[in-house]
Order: structure tokens, then sequence, then C-alpha cells
């Protein structure tokens, strides 16, 4: 998955186009792109092309078959027209004699068409035409034969040393007969001819993947097997929550099966919420810390999506990225971090008090099996709903392509997925938010080991686990240096190494392991703080996640990248140093220190949201690649205006979530209680229940919800 900063360094080196001011080192060869006098040129003789459309009517008004069938190889060689050119020459004709004799549907298509933008000089590179209008064309010419619109955006880089990025993108609209090919031919040719340059032909003008038309691809297997599970599923919930509401009171005990699937009881217990201080083995302000820490996610990726959209105003990217309030965005990884934390802490919490009623025994196979029960079906219906229903909710010129993750990587690594390996055992991960569940299923896989040697070794197991965390650190440390693996300047071999793998990211989670296990052995414990040691605790909190959070700032206003070896000691501590600050946030709320943080954070509103937090994790991205895609013009880039794009994107997700969770979530998480042992150690559980010191027993009616909630930026 692409983080902030590695589009923030790709975004830097681009506008070295429009802005000579930006302070980057740019390849040799683009050195002149970077001159005031080369932009002057390079504005003055694209300004000439506005009226694109025009000229191309100009020109081809009196198109023949040599302007199609010549020029469509690389190696320039003549060849016999096609059928395919016939019916484009066809076409074209028809629409260049209803131009000349003003024909409505002829000026529509022309008036689809961008004309090169205005305000290239401040980043407004594209220009996305009409799409509707240009889809909406189907003009009959005979009962047999119709002239259907085909939207392509084209793209002119006018020297080869400018980024392809900021190659400038304007809308066309052709007869659907016309394939790419001819279009990429006769718009290099009116280029050429006015422009006199020569355009690289390596680099197409028109693309075929960047091509639309009304035309949809009739259903295939996958998605009819799509709508029927889910036409299956939405069938089973009404049919209970009709008989749980209708036939059933309150006082009647409802059939467990029936009850596994009611949107009714589901509801209750989603929106059940425990009052502050009702049970004091409850840790209630982790609620708090989850839903903030979503947020947070949800908010990253809405600005590299807004990053991706076709803003008008690029320039002003780099301004951005040196400000203050962007390290938030930058860096809001550390949500990774804050969920790795919370999975320790609440695993070894629960599991040992289960370990001390069952005299240290502990069922691995039936923890992980349930584990994978848990988690596994809303991920499965996930890939197939991102790759079938995804692409039929909503169409644009951007559609598929705002996004920075593509979803049919699916129909290749989709098993990777649901083994929980797919960060390790390929590069195209099907859906790339989905590493965190590899990571965090493969640290709880290997975490009964340190639940056993904690139980029996105690202090001594203590010590093994920090050296292991230390170890693992070093070895953070190692790769970074030895082999000069950057995460700022980001490439796929350092998400690979150092961002997905499991062996780089285990220290929040070993913390957590460590702080959980100090919690379970002073539980019930009364600590007597003094007002300059709780003082001493914030403080020193505080700055340990601000520091994290700030540290590289310098760099960050210089538009440098440190050296690999502050990039190594910054990345290796934040990653120690972000989870030590949660520990005394956590500390401080259980015991009376927290203030104002822990009303906030304890706040019973918190809980339905929290419960919901791991179905809106997995679909927060559909929200967001749909909202993305269905954009038709340019936008304007700027904080108000991103918080304005995250409040929908948020407000639709939970209520996707919502759905999931009544559908999915809830029904398979009870029968997943239901024909499992009712007894056993368990994950962690929401908040409510993760203390209580009785037997963990499940019930249809009240399905735990593990911390489960997978969090990355």
């Amino acid at each position: 998955m692409v983080t902030i900063r590695r589009t923030i360094s790709l975004l830097v080196l681009s506008l070295a186009l429009t802005s000579a001011s930006t302070r980057v080192e740019l390849p040799k060869d683009a050195l002149d792109v970077a001159n005031p006098e080369f932009q002057s040129q390079s504005y003055h003789t694209i300004s000439r092309l506005r009226r694109l459309s025009v000229e191309f009517f100009a020109q081809y008004q009196n198109i023949t078959i040599s302007d199609l069938a010549q020029d469509l190889y690389r190696d320039k060689n003549i060849r016999l027209p096609t059928t395919d050119d016939w019916r484009c020459l066809a076409d074209l004709k028809t629409l260049a004699k209803d131009v000349s004799d003003r024909k409505l549907w002829a000026l529509r298509m022309i008036d689809s068409w961008g004309t090169l933008p205005s305000g290239i000089l401040y980043g407004n590179l594209i220009d996305l035409g009409n799409f509707d209008e240009c889809l909406g064309i189907d003009h009959s010419v005979t009962s047999a034969h119709n002239v259907q619109g085909k939207y392509c955006l084209s793209k002119l880089q006018l020297a080869p040393s400018i980024s392809t990025f900021l190659a400038l993108k304007t809308a066309v609209c052709f007869p659907a007969s016309c394939s790419a090919a001819h279009m990429d031919m006769m718009l290099r040719r009116l280029l050429q001819n006015l422009l006199s340059i020569e355009l690289n032909p390596e680099v197409p003008l028109v693309n075929e993947a960047t091509c639309k038309t009304a035309d949809r691809a009739p259903y295939d297997a996958l998605t009819i097997f799509t709508i029927v599970v889910l036409s299956i599923l939405c069938v089973l919930m009404v049919l209970s929550t009709v008989y749980d509401y209708l036939i059933c009171q309150d006082e009647q005990p409802l059939n467990k099966w029936v009850k596994a699937f009611s949107a009714r009881a589901n509801s209750r217990v989603l929106f059940r919420l425990v009052a502050p201080r009702s049970n004091p083995n409850v840790i209630e302000c982790l609620h708090g810390i989850r839903v903030l820490s979503f947020i947070w996610v949800v908010y990253g990726h809405v600005y590299l999506v807004a990053i991706f959209a076709p803003n008008m105003n690029y320039v002003k990217l780099d301004t951005w990225r040196r400000s203050p309030y962007s390290m938030l965005l930058q860096h809001a990884t550390y949500s990774v971090d804050t969920f790795f934390f919370l999975s320790g802490l609440l695993m070894v919490v629960i599991a040992l008090r289960a370990m001390e009623r069952t005299k240290g025994k502990l069922n691995v196979s039936l923890m992980i099996l349930h584990r994978y029960l848990r988690l596994t079906p809303v991920l499965a219906m996930a890939i197939i709903v991102y790759m079938t229903i995804l692409p039929r909710m909503g169409d644009g010129p951007l559609f598929g392509k705002v996004n920075f993750d593509d979803f049919s990587k699916c129909k290749d690594t989709w098993y990777w997925t649901l083994l929980y390996v797919q960060n390790y055992a390929t590069k195209q991960i099907c859906l790339g938010h989905s590493w965190y569940l590899a990571v965090d299923m493969q640290l709880y896989i290997i975490a009964p080991i340190l639940l056993i040697a904690l139980y029996r070794w105690k202090s001594k197991a203590v010590a093994g686990i920090l050296a292991t965390m230390l170890l693992l650190a070093a070895c953070l440390f190692s790769i970074m240096v030895i082999e000069d693996v950057s995460l700022i300047a980001t490439s796929e071999e350092a998400m690979e190494k150092i961002y997905f793998s499991t062996h780089t990211r285990a220290s929040p989670y070993l913390i957590g392991i460590l702080f959980g296990y100090f919690l379970h052995v002073n539980r019930g414990k009364s600590f007597k703080l003094s007002p300059v040691a709780v003082i001493l605790g914030w403080l020193t909190s505080l700055a340990l996640l601000f520091s994290c959070l700030f540290a590289v700032y310098v760099y960050a206003v210089d538009a440098e990248k440190p050296p690999i070896v502050e990039e190594a000691f910054y990345l290796t501590l934040s990653r120690i140093a972000w989870p030590l600050g949660l520990c005394w946030v956590v500390f401080a709320c259980m015991h009376g220190y927290g203030g104002l943080a822990n009303s906030f954070l304890s706040s019973p509103l918190w809980q339905p949201l929290s419960k919901l937090s791991y179905s809106a994790y997995i679909f927060h991205m559909f929200m967001e690649s749909l909202n993305a895609g269905i954009t038709r013009t340019s936008t304007y880039f700027s904080n108000y205006q991103v918080m304005l794009r995250f409040w929908g994107d948020f407000g639709f997700t939970m209520l996707l979530a919502f759905a999931v969770y009544i559908l999915i979530e809830a029904p398979f998480g009870n029968l997943e209680s239901l024909l499992l042992p009712t007894k056993m150690p368990s994950p962690p559980l929401p908040a409510e229940k993760q203390s209580k010191e009785a037997p963990v027993e499940r019930t249809a009616s009240a399905p735990p919800l593990e911390n489960k909630t997978p969090l990355s930026a």
C-alpha cells in the first residue's frame, strides 16, 4: 500500500515544472524543465491548443482511409486497412458531415471534449470534459448501426524529462468503433502539425485503458455468486428479524439459530452501552483509542485519495507537505502501532486469566480456529465484493484509477489473503489494507508460546520477551542501514522489507504483551501517585508521542531526506516510543489519573463505533474508491475540502459497516459461538467483556467482538 510520504515525494519531484522554487534535486536530464524560460516556452506552446476539438475536425473534415491505415505500428510500415479501420472511417465521416450540418448529436460529441485546462502554471493539469455527455451519444445511422460515444483521456507529454504524472491530460470523444490506436495516430499527427514538434512514439497519447463506453460487460459467474450469497443473507436476516419482532415477545426465548441472524437481536448487542465504572475490571478507554485510531486511518486515506484526484492547484501540495499539520497525516501509520499494542495487551489480559482458571492449560488450536473463523467471513466477502460489486456501483472518467489500490489483483492472489500470509507470499496483495490482518494473525499464532512462558516463568519470560523485542528492533535497524532501505523515500522494496513484514512490526505488539502482563499481575492494586509523578507521566507520554510525529519535521520543511542512519534510528525507536507513550495513557485512565482524557476516551458513545470498527476498516476503501471514482470535474485541494470529503466518506462507511455487521459479522460470529465449545481461553473481547473473571461464555445473542480491528495508513 502506498503511503502518504511516498505520494508526496513523487509530487515534489513532479512539480519541478511548475514550481521553480522547489528545492528538490532533479535528474540531470530534467534540469531544463525547472528552468523558468523553459516553462514559459512550454506554456506558450501548449496554450495554442485550447480548442483541440475544433482543430481536430478542421484538419480531418475530409478524412480518408490513409489517415487511419498508416503509422499504426511503430515500425512505420504501411499496412492494408482492416474492417475496424473502415468502420471507424465511416463513423468519422458521418460525424464530420453532421458537425458541418450542425446536428445536435455531433455537436455534443465535440462539446464533450476537454480543453487544455486553465491554470496550468498553478498545477491544473487535467480537463475531464463531459463524461456523461460523451457516453450518452447513441446516434442511429441505420436500423442496424448506431454511432456511440467513446470517452478517453489523452495524455500530452511535451518533454521526455517531464514526469508522466505531470503530463497534460484532456478528454476526447470519438465514435466507439475507433480504437485507441486510431485516436492516438490522428491526435499525434494533429499535434505535430500544430506544434511543429516530434512527439515521443514510445508514449501513447491515448491508451485503451483510459477509454470507456456505455456498454457494460455481462455479469460473470463470480458476480452472480456474490449477488446470490448477499441475497440469501438478506433473506435470512429479514425473516429472522420479522420472526423476532412479530412472533416472539421480549419475555419469550428466541430460537438460538433464528437469533443468530436477527437484526433486532444483533442491534441490541451493538448498541448496548455499558456505563463507565460499572465494572472495575473494564478498560473503558480502549474503545475511544480504537475509534480515534480508525478515524485517523480513514482521514489519512482520504488525503491520499485527494492527492491523486484531479486537483487544479497541485503547486500548493508542496506548501502543504511542509506544514506541521501535514505531519499528522504523513505519520498516520502510527495507528498501526496503536492496534498492534492493543492486540498484544488484550490478548494477554484475557488469556492469562483464562489460564489461571484452567491451571495453565491453553487450547492453542481452538484459539487459532476461533480467531480464523471470526476474521475470515467478512474478509472473504470483502474480496469478492471489491472485485465484482464495486466496479458496477458507479462510473466516471477516473473510476478505478483515483484510488491507490488495484483490486483486480485479487483474481490472482485472493487465496494468500485468506491464508493470512500475503505480506510475505506475494507482491500483489489483494486488498492492500489487509496486510495488517496477516501480520496480526502471524503474531497471534506465535503468542501462545509467550503466554505459556509468562504463566510458567514470569519475570524470566518478561526478560526474554524484552530481549526479543530489542533483537527485532536491531534487525529493523540493520536492514535499513546495510541495505540502504528508506521508508521516507518509499519504494516497493521498502514496503516489503520494513513495512509489511511481521518481524519488523512486532515491537508494539510485544510491548502490549509486556504491559498486559503488568496489568495482569497488578490487577486490583491501587496505585497512589503524587501530583508531580502524574504530571511527569503525562509530560513523558506526550513527549514520546509528539516526538514520533514531529522528529523529522525539520527535513520535511527543507524537502530533504534524512541520512539513512538517522532515519533508521528514528523508525526503530519510534516503533518502541509510540506504544510506550500509550502505556501511560491507558494506565492513567485506569487508575484515575486520566482527567479529561479519560472522560473523553471512556465515553460510552464510542462503544457502538468500536464494535463496528472491523467491518468499517475492511470496507472503508470501498466507499473511498467509489466516491473518488465518480468525480466528474477538477477539484481543489485544501485541508477544509478534504475534511468535507472525509465526513462524507466516514458517514457512508459506518452505514455500510452496520449493514456488513448485521448481514455477515454478527451472524457468523453467532454461528461460530454455537458450533464451537463455549468455554475456552479466548482472544480479546470488547471493553465491556474483556476483563470479567467468570469463564468466557459465548451465546448467540451476545457475540463478542475481538480486538480484530486492523488499522493501517
